[in-house]
């Protein structure tokens, strides 16, 4: 990026923007970063070609290539993260706080694309089984599938977070074919503008697949309709002024909101200041205030304490804040950078001056503040500041007012039920921290916090060596929280490209349900040949390939051998007397036994394309199996996922999802479930 560029937005396949508009200034020195630019976004013209290029441009991969562009995307971006961390540099962040950003945003796509390789079907319709028989002939059937929406995605991000904020809104709606038009905050775009350059630069991306809005979204909001859906990240205030558009109301349009909170770390009653839990949340508390200069959404804002323990956490917090050097992340040794621009410095300044009020600040900008660097005077420095309110329970600003900077307030309590009490003060918070080392309290504690607040970290020693902390939204976890924090969810596994799907039911026979759905449901008509399932190749085999099995009487020696080489001598396959005073009144087999029994009736031995059982599904025993009863089994291509992988010679690999069940002598269903196997490809 040159000195004082004009950046440009990224529509309808083509960057605009030319004359400069509001300058953006560099965080640590006030220097002047670059412009927005001064034209106008044809919003329409935005929306039509999202529609009509992005859409069907995404609608021509599945999910499982989509999950295949998402890793490549985020190969090619990590190959040029270093550029990425220049530029994250005039926002004020070290390299620690950038990593967050920036790598925590490439892992995201890293993650998406790994769970969809796992999760979602070669096709475009996601099966949200099992079908439910809703007939007692079995001849009509329901089941639910999800599929693309065919709308727009925008997300609206906020200006901590320029990369992740937008990538872990993107990976999840790429997933789900929904283009998006990202718009990220003004203070910060010029980072949000980077990656964007990037991503449209890798050629992975399909036409109309992102844009890109720098500064005011206009109209957009006005122009959308029931089959699009909007993100926000940023301030409850606004949130709640975006949510009432009176399109987005009359349109229906879904509007998922993850906003600040007044998030909260809890240290139990049982942590004494020589348990390792207290050195841990000590640590925890200092790392969420510092971190990114206290400009996360998750951050820490109430400490809440033991009245007990108060003057001593109060000390050791003052002594772990006195030693972090802020200044310049460049320079060697300064942990904290600057907040975003003056506009948040003179925010934090004033909620600082507010919260401040009937409480007592015990660490801030009198404690040897001096942030070094050229320039730094003029830089958006704010001191780390500590604040101890004595009675949370009346002085309510401590519940109500946030300051979105490197700032904290402690405050007492007397049991841990007034301990929860106090964290359910801020209405809804995105994340709660419980420090404790006592299993008890916290099965106490946890469920009583989760009613107000969207995710819970229990911090103790066992833990510690692998946590990622309070603050660390993870791809596999929900984001977001009740209430203040907005009420919406994002990340989340799966459950966050669900979001971006449309729900549907679907009611037919199993036939019908099958073909819908691109799996096999029980019922359906199957397709019987004299050619063994297993002797196909992925890509010969199709949904409802089948096979039943010839038939095979369980015997007494076969319990026995079983038993001998299982080491499972379980009265009821061994004690004929004891047996009989159960429901079932004689000796059973084992249920591992039928299912071992059940491979050796439908597995073809000799070589072939099935290269090896990649595991089990749904197993369930549904009635037993005595001596003298014959079984057979029904083996059933119920789903194929080509997953593009390839062995060490190079040749093609899928994997088969097949229904067996497994009968008795008067067709009664004994056990059920689904096998999983790699298949070899032919070509």
């Amino acid at each position: 990026m040159s000195q004082a560029s004009t950046l440009q937005s990224w529509i309808a396949g083509r960057w605009i923007g030319q004359e400069a508009a509001a300058p953006l200034h560099g965080a640590l020195d006030g220097r002047l970063v670059c412009h927005t630019h001064a034209e106008k976004i044809d919003f329409g013209e935005a929306l039509a070609y999202a529609r009509k290029t992005g859409v069907p441009g995404l609608m021509k991969l599945d999910f499982q290539t989509r999950a295949q562009r998402l890793k490549a995307l985020a190969m090619y971006l990590m190959e040029r993260k270093e550029a990425l961390y220049e530029i994250s540099h005039l926002t004020g962040a070290t390299r620690a706080d950038s990593w967050v950003d920036i790598e925590g945003g490439i892992g995201t796509l890293f993650a998406y694309a790994s769970m969809g390789g796992r999760e979602l079907p070669s096709s475009n319709v996601l099966h949200e089984g099992p079908a439910i028989a809703l007939g007692k002939r079995g001849g009509f059937a329901g089941t639910h599938i999800l599929v693309p929406r065919g709308g727009v995605a925008v997300h609206i991000n906020a200006f901590n977070f320029p990369i992740w904020g937008l990538l872990e809104k993107f990976a999840p709606s790429f997933l789900a074919a929904m283009p998006c038009i990202g718009k990220p905050a003004t203070a910060t775009s010029y980072l949000t503008h980077a990656v964007v350059k990037m991503m449209q630069e890798s050629a992975l991306l399909p036409e109309g697949a992102l844009q890109l809005v720098i500064g005011s979204t206009g109209d957009l909001l006005d122009r959308l309709g029931g089959f699009d859906a909007v993100t926000f990240t940023g301030s409850a205030d606004t949130a709640a002024k975006l949510r009432a558009n009176p399109n987005l109301i009359r349109e229906s349009v879904p509007f998922t909101a993850e906003a600040d909170s007044l998030n909260c770390a809890i240290l139990a009653p049982d942590v004494t200041p020589g348990d390792p839990e207290f050195d841990l949340f000590v640590k925890e508390v200092a790392r969420e205030m510092t971190g990114k200069a206290g400009q996360k959404c998750t951050a820490i804002r109430r400490i809440i304490v033991p009245e007990t323990r108060v003057e001593a956490l109060g000390e050791r917090l003052r002594e772990r804040l006195s030693k972090i050097v802020v200044g310049n992340p460049k320079m060697e040794g300064v942990r904290m950078g600057a907040l975003a621009s003056m506009d948040q410095h003179r925010d934090v300044s004033e909620r600082v001056g507010m919260l401040a009020r009937g409480n007592e600040v015990i660490f801030g900008a009198r404690d040897g503040f001096n942030p070094v660097g050229e320039g730094a005077a003029n830089g958006a420095f704010f001191a780390p500041t500590l604040l101890l309110c004595r009675n949370a329970a009346v002085n309510t600003a401590v519940h109500d007012i946030e300051a979105f900077g490197p700032v904290s307030t402690m405050m007492s309590y007397r049991d841990i039920d007034e301990a929860l009490h106090l964290a359910a003060l801020g209405k809804g918070s995105l994340v709660t921290t419980l420090a404790t080392k006592d299993p008890a309290i916290a099965a106490h504690a946890v469920p009583v916090a989760a009613a107000s607040h969207g995710r819970v970290l229990i911090l103790e020693r066992e833990a510690a060596v692998d946590s990622t902390g309070h603050g660390s939204p993870l791809p596999q976890l929900k984001h977001g929280g009740p209430g203040r924090a907005g009420g919406g969810e994002e990340l989340g596994g799966i459950r966050a490209v669900k979001h971006f799907l449309q729900r549907a039911a679907v009611q037919g026979s199993p036939t019908m349900l099958a073909a819908v759905t691109g799996e096999y449901v029980r019922g359906a008509v199957v397709k019987e040949s004299d050619i063994h399932p297993f002797r196909r190749h992925f890509e010969e085999l199709e949904i409802g390939h089948s096979l039943l099995t010839h038939r095979r009487t369980v015997s007494e020696a076969d319990i026995v051998n079983f038993g001998g080489v299982s080491g499972d001598y379980f009265y009821m396959h061994f004690d004929e007397i004891a047996a009989k005073d159960t429901q079932f009144g004689k000796r059973i087999a084992h249920g591992y036994f039928v299912l071992s029994a059940a491979a050796g009736l439908f597995v073809s031995p000799a070589p072939g394309p099935v290269l090896a059982n990649y595991g089990l599904d749904n197993l369930r025993f549904v009635a037993p199996v005595a001596i003298g009863d014959t079984i057979r089994a029904r083996l059933t291509c119920k789903r194929k996922v080509d997953r593009n992988r390839t062995d060490e010679q190079g040749r093609g690999q899928g994997v088969v999802a097949w229904d067996v069940q497994v009968t008795n002598q008067n067709g009664d269903l004994v056990a059920s479930y689904d096998i999983l196997t790699l298949v070899q490809k032919r070509a």
